[in-house]
């Protein structure tokens, strides 16, 4: 069942209020939904073994060996090395089987157990403890700075019972605190525990908000941290910018990972293009390949603009340039002889001789025409040749 945590349109609370102990373990960090949570199993037949979330989303199992009614959210005691701790309920029942083998995690006898559920007096002792934690985070930095250690102090975790305190640090190589840790348990008056975390731990531990605008996958649901590779970007056609594809850890993001095995499977149609295409008219280079719809770009040395083909018609050129042939452009393999702009045009030449010869013919009819009536009338004109009206 998940949670309403959040702030309504009036400016009040909503949700559960338990300020980041969520009762419905819909809103805790590096929450895993248990959708067998509403299926009725007795209690006898219920696996015993609960995962418990701790500071930062930090999980381990613990065994329910006195059968204890537990609920997603509920805080418990558990059994650490030396002492006591208190954890919250985060997945019960068979989904905890089936993260135990994600985990490689062994259902033995090296399982501790769970002691009891949290009293009031348990919680109030946690929140006295946890509010050491920030001023012995900035002693111990001092420390470290004073003793010119090449190590980085990112987190502080106390024991419920306070008598031990875990140190969470990330370090290029290895790093000899044995000193450092006399100093720490003399300063603060606990057990001291140093813990190596790589520096993708570190981000999902301290958390932040990422380039995409949400929570960092490592701080919410990201639990596995799988090698990253300059590659994964290369068949993402993404730019090779250090400072666009590295993330807040200073690592390269592992979201790259997300969607590379889709690349993959778009990659197997797309011929691989390692030279130019030879064309007559001249060598064409690769400028850009879209993975999904398949067309790849290609341009002349000689010119600014980019020629779209589709993957048929690459395949098609290189076939060709292989058997040492080269099409005419890009476009086409031969280009159509046209015919002269004479040719085309002599039938119009024809009708305009045609039509002119046609007016010639009728000026010198309608000449000889005229001239005949000239005559005519000049004989009709001379004197004595009267003729009578008819």
């Amino acid at each position: 069942m998940g949670c309403a945590c959040g702030t309504s349109k009036d400016g009040k609370v909503s949700g559960c209020k338990n300020n980041g102990a969520c009762g419905t373990g819909g809103c805790n960090k590096m929450n895993v939904f248990d959708w067998l949570s509403n299926m009725e199993v007795p209690m006898a037949d219920r696996f015993d073994v609960v995962e418990v979330r701790f500071k930062n989303g930090r999980k381990e199992f613990f065994r329910n060996t006195d059968k204890l009614q537990l609920h997603t959210g509920d805080a418990i005691i558990v059994e650490v090395v030396n002492g006591h701790h208190l954890g919250h309920v985060s997945l019960q029942g068979e989904l905890v089987r089936l993260q135990m083998k994600k985990k490689n995690v062994a259902n033995d006898g090296e399982i501790k157990k769970i002691y009891r559920l949290a009293n009031t007096r348990d919680l109030e002792k946690s929140e006295e403890v946890q509010q050491r934690e920030l001023p012995t985070l900035h002693r111990g930095r001092e420390i470290i700075r004073q003793m010119r250690l090449n190590m980085k102090l990112s987190d502080v975790e106390y024991q419920a019972d306070n008598m031990k305190a875990s140190f969470f640090y990330s370090a290029d190589e290895r790093v000899d605190f044995r000193e450092l840790i006399k100093i720490l348990a003399g300063e603060f008056k606990v057990r001291v525990e140093m813990r190596q975390i790589s520096l993708r731990q570190e981000a999902g531990r301290l958390g932040g908000i990422g380039v995409c605008g949400r929570e960092l996958c490592c701080s919410t649901w990201l639990t596995d941290f799988k090698n990253v590779a300059t590659s994964a970007a290369r068949y993402q056609n993404l730019s090779l910018n250090p400072s666009k594809l590295s993330g807040q850890c200073g690592r390269l993001k592992c979201c790259l990972n997300y969607e590379l095995e889709t690349y993959m499977d778009a990659l197997k149609d797309i011929p691989e293009v390692s030279r130019p295409l030879l064309t007559e008219r001249g060598e064409a280079s690769l400028q850009k390949t879209d993975i999904f719809r398949k067309i790849m770009w290609f341009g002349y040395k000689d010119e600014n603009n980019w020629y779209p083909l589709n993957v048929d018609r690459v395949n098609q050129i290189l076939q060709l340039n292989k058997a040492g042939q080269k099409p005419a452009t890009l476009d086409q393999d031969k280009i159509e002889e046209r015919e002269p702009v004479s040719v085309l045009n002599s039938d119009l030449e024809r009708m305009d001789k045609k039509f002119n010869n046609r007016g010639g013919r009728n000026k010198k009819r309608s000449r000889n025409q005229n001239r005949g009536r000239d005559q005519r009338n000049n004989r009709n004109n001379r004197p004595g040749n009267s003729q009578p009206p008819r």
